[in-house]
């Protein structure tokens, strides 16, 4: 009966230790993505604010 009970709450220590590692991952996807899309949209402001500064000429 204690090894049951050590099993039980081994198993259920590796799940709450699994949920917390997965919430964590889905936390740095999200935050990679949010930093990804920064990054290009000041690359693109960047972009148009040296355009603007260095006209072409026709």
């Amino acid at each position: 009966m204690r090894a049951l009970l050590w099993v039980v709450g081994v198993v259920a220590g590796v799940l709450v230790l699994l949920g917390l590692l997965l919430e964590a991952v889905r936390w740095l996807v999200i935050i990679g993505i949010i930093a990804l899309a920064a990054v290009i949209i000041l690359a693109f402001v960047k972009g148009r604010q040296s355009a603007h500064n260095y006209p072409s000429r026709h």
